[in-house]
């Protein structure tokens, strides 16, 4: 990287304390920290959803499939936005309607304490392993263009995500995901342009392998994409950190609106966002297929907009990360500090709290990170998490949203059993380096490994929802709990439920400065530079236009 790039970088991350500082103004309640008093827009929340799934683990782990295997890395990719689209259709609506102030809180009333304490502790830790995967990738994209140890790469960024969700909580951490958007967004469509146009196709489909083009390649085959929608319907439809961004809008219809956005833009934006390292398999081969993303935009961008899509890489992976924080110090704060150890504690208290527990999740995480390398690696170990774990976690407490049926004792049963054999399955004998060629087990072995990710989404998705239907089959009499839960019902009143609607400026006044500082940034760097100063004025005047856009809407909304 060159000067001009480390100086955006810096700017940039200067900018996120700037919206975490202004954000802290804003949060004097407990509600505030971890749910931004209920008063998020809808797109807002839906775009923060996006980049929630979105990190620099997309560039690393995805970049990386897609610069080996070709187009399937974006069928994997579009998986995310059916399941969204089917979220935003059964369940949103039901999160944001029934009443609670944290998915947490529905846990504990629907499931009990016992319920709350297992799927606490047990999603903290898949989290916090798939968040360190983000965190380790960001880290291997820094090191390739920095002359920085992956180790120190990791606690530097680390400690920076920490300290703005610390200070600003969930506002901060909406406000830097849908700048962070809009500057990836941009920055990436450049890249895309850039290396279509220095790819001679005739030479590009020479080059590149047979498979490159077919939905479905390797090991990632049609059953695996279906299972990897089913894993992220419930992901997205039961996950603290997508349920936080359901509650924080002002009723029902808006949740809904916020996962649909999310869902079309992960129908049609994944091609666009893999297209780099696709076009550079054409170009490069040989390469660690890990760093294949930045190699591309460094082989095409000019000095300044590398800087910056790094910066944005960066806000990407800490959307990610920042969020997983903010909803685990939220119930560690709400669910387990105030009624267990301080019921009488002030707001003053129960912000400080959270950002105690802020830190020492930060902590926790940052160590993971650094293990992932000696877990794996980056692609096995997200893959394998999501697989083995998502659907018997989620889909008990996702069940028990519309059934009375399931209690603790059925979730427990699912989650342990499912993960239990895909455990013994996928690394008591696939990887288990005792079994040899000879022996009675070889053959299950043998054929455990070659179809591994068939076998994590029979174990992990298909046997779980299984169970499910069979107790809810089989079981004549509701849980205990499940009338602990309260409803709103499904009345036109219900869509209409929430704060009394005012439109609140903050939101886009954030946004749009944001975007007139870096858009007069990258514009000045054009009128400074040398050959690539079209470029640069382009990039810079496509962000004042977006900021003056930005500027209208809010004109036309507080006259």
């Amino acid at each position: 990287m060159t000067s001009p790039d480390y100086i955006t970088l810096l700017l940039y991350i200067a900018g996120i304390f700037v919206i975490s500082t202004v954000s802290a103004r804003r949060t004097k309640s407990q509600s505030d920290m971890f749910a931004a008093g209920r008063r998020s827009t809808w797109w807002a929340s839906g775009l923060s959803g996006f980049m929630t799934m979105f990190s620099a683990g997309t560039f690393v782990v995805w970049g990386g499939i897609a610069y080996e295997l070709g187009f399937v890395a974006v069928m994997i990719n579009t998986c995310y936005g059916i399941a969204a689209l089917l979220v935003g259709y059964f369940v949103a609506g039901r999160w944001n309607q029934l009443g609670v102030s944290t998915p947490a809180e529905f846990v504990r009333l629907r499931f009990g304490k016992t319920g709350l304490h297992f799927f606490t502790w047990t999603m903290l830790i898949k989290r916090i392993l798939g968040v360190s995967v983000s965190l380790y990738a960001l880290a291997v994209l820094l090191v390739a263009l920095m002359p920085l140890d992956l180790t120190w790469a990791i606690i530097l960024f680390g400690v920076i995500v920490v300290i703005y969700t610390m200070q600003g909580g969930l506002w901060a951490v909406l406000m830097t995901d849908v700048l962070q958007f809009f500057v990836l967004t941009v920055a990436v469509l450049f890249v895309a342009i850039l290396m279509i146009a220095g790819t001679e196709w005739a030479a590009f489909t020479n080059a590149v392998p047979e498979h490159f083009f077919s939905p479905v390649a390797g090991k990632y085959g049609w059953f695996f994409l279906l299972g990897w929608v089913t894993i992220h319907f419930f992901m997205i439809g039961a996950e603290w950190a997508f349920v936080q961004r359901f509650l924080a809008v002002r009723n029902p219809g808006e949740a809904r609106k916020s996962s649909y956005l999310f869902g079309t833009m992960y129908l049609l934006t994944p091609l666009f966002w893999l297209l780099p390292p696709l076009l550079y398999r054409g170009q490069v081969e040989g390469i660690e297929k890990e760093q294949a993303y930045i190699l591309a935009a460094q082989s095409v961008l000019p000095p300044g907009v590398l800087g910056l899509m790094v910066a944005a890489m960066f806000s990407a992976t800490a959307s990610m990360v920042s969020s997983q924080l903010n909803v685990f110090a939220g119930v560690l704060t709400n669910d387990f500090y105030r009624p267990f150890l301080n019921p009488q504690a002030s707001e003053r208290v129960l912000v400080r709290t959270g950002r105690v527990f802020t830190f020492l999740l930060g902590a926790f995480l940052v160590t993971a990170a650094i293990l992932v390398p000696h877990m794996g690696g980056a692609e096995k170990l997200i893959i394998s998490i999501n697989s083995l774990l998502v659907v018997p976690l989620f889909a008990p407490t996702l069940w028990g949203l519309f059934s009375r049926k399931i209690g603790i004792r059925e979730m427990i049963l699912v989650a342990l059993t499912s993960f239990a054999i895909g455990l013994a399955l996928r690394f008591g004998l696939a990887s288990n380096p005792f079994v040899e060629e000879g022996d009675r087990l070889w053959p299950l072995a043998r054929y455990l490994a070659e179809n591994t990710k068939n076998v994590e989404v029979l174990v992990g998705v298909v046997l779980p929802l299984v169970m499910l239907g069979f107790i809810e089959w089989t079981k004549d009499h509701s849980d205990e709990r499940a009338m602990e839960v309260p409803d709103k019902g499904h009345s036109e009143e219900t869509e209409s439920s929430g704060p009394p609607y005012e439109f609140d400026p903050f939101p886009a006044r954030m946004v749009m400065g944001s975007h007139l500082v870096i858009g007069l940034g990258m514009s000045l760097l054009g009128i400074l530079g040398g050959s690539d100063r079209a470029t640069l004025l382009t990039f810079g005047c496509v962000l004042l236009l977006i900021a003056g856009l930005i500027q209208i809407t809010i004109k036309r909304n507080t006259k």
